[in-house]
């Protein structure tokens, strides 16, 4: 798979989270009702200061690699702190070095199939904090820029 490496600056989130395992039964629905409830009524039309309109999903707070527990959130990245709406945290992906892919398709496809590959793959990964920035809502013609922390 072909990427660019870059240099990202700080981003503050606004964010739903819960704690997963990749090995974990229940991953796909941990993963599917966080999403679920970031798009319900309660949640995204109530985050104030939002930068722009892409999603976010992040990967953080690993255990030790793809193969242990981790932090996942959807949400959106924010000017400041403004109200949380209920069950949201702020958070922050950190500036640092990444490896940014582009992938298109059919939303859950495209994105199955490249973390798919992703662990295949020899990159020397941080486990740091990792996020795929959906740049569009349509779930057929998706692009999504997702970024993997370098050591």
């Amino acid at each position: 798979m072909d990427y660019e490496t870059v240099e990202l600056e700080e981003k503050l989130v606004t964010a739903l989270c819960a704690r997963t395992s990749n090995s974990s039964p229940e991953m796909s629905g941990i993963i599917g009702g966080l999403w679920q409830k970031f798009y319900s009524p309660d949640c995204y039309p109530n985050i104030t200061d939002r930068v722009n309109a892409k999603a976010l999903g992040i990967y953080t707070d690993y255990e030790n690699d793809e193969r242990g527990e981790y932090t996942v959130a959807v949400g959106c990245e924010v000017s400041k702190e403004g109200a949380l709406p209920q069950g949201a945290k702020l958070m922050t992906i950190p500036k640092g070095k990444y490896a940014k892919f582009v992938v298109r398709g059919n939303m859950l496809t495209a994105v199955r199939t490249f973390w798919e590959k992703l662990w295949g793959m020899d990159l020397d990964r941080a486990f740091v904090c990792d996020f795929e920035e959906y740049q569009n809502a349509d779930p057929e013609n998706a692009e999504i820029h997702i970024y993997i922390s370098l050591k």
